[in-house]
């Protein structure tokens, strides 16, 4: 499901002459953040559920360059999830649909009580829950071919 549309901004590209490595975690976040506001944790929702998500890991992969003015699209699916915790798959793309990059995260949803508490852990909102249940999710055995891979030097 896209999730995001956004272009490279100058401020993101670097003495490379492409988006800076940090640029591509930047736009993975704002499309995390686009798809709280999607399940309906906007402002509003994270107001009035007390309630709001924490990336716990995140892996991304560069694949491809993404310069100057560039389009660029961002979709999502479920890998997994439970009563607390969302593990998504992102994957952004230039305007042939080619992959720039991935981003796998574990996501855990925290209720915040209050200010002297902080947030702890807990089970999503229910009509949060509800719009969990409409986003694309990849079947066990089909994820992604960038998903679920392992950080290390393969000898």
């Amino acid at each position: 499901m896209r999730i995001l549309d956004i272009r490279v901004a100058h401020e993101w590209v670097d003495y490379n002459g492409h988006m800076n490595d940090a640029e591509y975690a930047r736009v993975f976040s704002l499309a995390l953040e686009a798809l709280m506001d999607h399940i309906g944790l906007d402002e509003a929702g994270r107001a009035e559920h007390s309630y709001t998500i924490y990336t716990l890991e995140t892996h991304l992969c560069y694949r491809r360059e993404a310069h100057l003015d560039q389009a660029l699209s961002v979709n999502v699916m479920l890998l997994d999830r439970d009563a607390k915790r969302l593990h998504v798959f992102m994957e952004m793309l230039d305007a042939d649909d080619r992959t720039l990059a991935t981003s796998e995260q574990m996501l855990m949803g925290m209720g915040v009580e209050n200010d002297s508490e902080g947030a702890r852990p807990a089970p999503f909102p229910a009509p949060v829950a509800e719009r969990i249940e409409g986003l694309p999710q990849a079947e066990a055995d089909k994820w992604p071919a960038l998903a679920g891979r392992r950080l290390g030097i393969r000898r």
